[in-house]
């Protein structure tokens, strides 16, 4: 084996990875971890532009959000808690329950106004995660034209998502603060308020699953609103463990930024404004992928594995067949479907004898007889004998015979194909709404 070139640094940079002898195809991504990764280092600059996009749409929500802190912390400071002691005046008999009450009225307001400025985040959500999906199936992507085509496509259901989840955010606080204000004023049945209280946040926990898993079918599938709430619930409760896991890991910098203060706050907050939204959906929508592979997708026919790179190859002589690749599925099979549908092209399943030779159709002229009746007569039957001896000269030439075979055999593929799926649809059950893909 011939030596290799040795090169240096700059040649080795000007050229790039892709250029090495020591390049080969199985360092790109072959499960969904290292498709995260590779995703979170080549496309970094798009995922903090993809955030800022976002982040307009947040605006509205984070304003309430302060909103709300700054006008409770105003409350519990110019409230009358400390009325009657020593010289305070104005004199209130009966303070028991006021702060639960101000929290109770308060919070009324704010959390109504949760729900309008999610659909105003249901649009950042809606764009963003489409162009983080197609990032995942390694697509080209053209941020802004794509982040509209996501709001088009997307945005219902992911307003659905959203409705789901401030809705019961709303009817939950304002249980749980009315129990806490029933509570402070000494009324019965204290023990079922707190567990009513207890229920109420449990279920607004499990819809914030609900709520990931609605927003990941949404962005991958057509389906009417009731079935995708129904096989977002379906998803959660049985890959419960998975999701739970995965939810915490794309939504640590949100509890980093709510129950820390001083730097880690600042920190959250920074990373939530350049990387924090993008990275929520890239660890989310990369693992719901996973998820659609194992569960959904081979029951349909849909090809799995999008955006990886497949190892499994044919071996020699074996008859062992390598894995479908993607590109050879719907699509492919449509093509091939219309090829065959069109029938066998005349001017390519057989010879045709050039014209270059000097037979000519005999010319009548303007008084012609008998005689010349017959000369035209017998240079046609001489050009269509010439024709039909080229034809069987060169019927077996390798052209011809390799068309007419590729052709037959798309024919009975396609035949045994049609077969199978009749016989399939008699035995085996209709899939669910959802499994349309986009």
């Amino acid at each position: 084996m011939a030596d290799r070139e040795k090169k240096g640094l700059v040649a080795r940079w000007l050229e790039g990875k892709e250029r090495s002898e020591d390049y080969a195809r199985s360092t790109l991504p072959t499960n969904r971890w290292s498709l995260f990764w590779d995703i979170l280092k080549g496309r970094f600059g798009r995922l903090v532009l993809i955030n800022l996009l976002m982040l307009v749409t947040f605006l509205p929500l984070v304003a309430v959000i302060v909103w709300r802190v700054i006008g409770l912390s105003a409350q519990g400071m110019i409230g009358p808690y400390g009325a009657g002691l020593g010289v305070g005046y104005p004199v209130l008999p009966e303070l028991v329950g006021y702060a639960e009450m101000n929290v109770f009225q308060a919070d009324l307001l704010f959390f109504a106004l949760f729900i309008p400025v999610s659909a105003i985040a249901a649009i950042g959500i809606s764009g963003g995660g489409y162009i983080i999906r197609n990032l995942i199936w390694t697509e080209g992507i053209f941020v802004a034209n794509d982040f509209l085509r996501g709001v088009r496509r997307n945005y219902w259901n992911v307003l659905e998502a959203m409705l789901v989840l401030t809705v019961l955010l709303f009817l939950a606080r304002t249980m749980g603060n009315l129990s806490d204000w029933l509570v402070a004023l000494g009324a019965s049945g204290s023990g079922w308020l707190v567990a009513s209280k207890v229920v109420g946040y449990i279920f607004v926990a499990f819809s914030i699953l609900i709520c990931f898993w609605m927003i990941s079918l949404g962005i991958s599938y057509k389906q009417g609103p009731w079935a995708l709430f129904r096989n977002a619930v379906v998803m959660t409760i049985g890959t419960f463990p998975q999701t739970v896991f995965f939810v915490a890991l794309a939504t640590w910098p949100v509890f980093l930024a709510m129950f820390t203060s001083g730097l880690f706050c600042v920190i959250a907050v920074l990373l939530l404004i350049f990387f924090g939204i993008s990275y929520m959906l890239l660890v989310w929508l990369d693992y719901s992928q996973w998820a659609f592979d194992k569960f959904i997708n081979p029951g349909i026919g849909v090809a799995t594995g999008r955006g990886l790179y497949s190892k499994d190859k044919p071996k020699d002589g074996s008859g062992a067949k390598a894995a479908p690749a993607a590109t050879d599925s719907a699509a492919m099979r449509e093509y091939r479907r219309l090829i065959v549908a069109q029938g066998k092209s005349k001017l390519v399943c057989r010879p045709i004898k050039p014209i270059d030779d000097d037979l000519e159709v005999y010319q009548l002229p303007e008084s012609f007889s008998r005689d010349d009746l017959a000369k035209l007569r017998e240079s046609k039957e001489a050009i269509e004998e010439d024709t039909r001896a080229f034809e069987e000269e060169h019927k077996n030439d390798e052209r011809y015979v390799e068309y007419n075979r590729q052709f037959e055999e798309r024919e009975r593929a396609l035949q045994e194909e049609d077969e199978g799926k009749k016989k399939k649809k008699k035995k085996k059950p209709s899939p669910p709404k959802m499994l349309n893909k986009r």
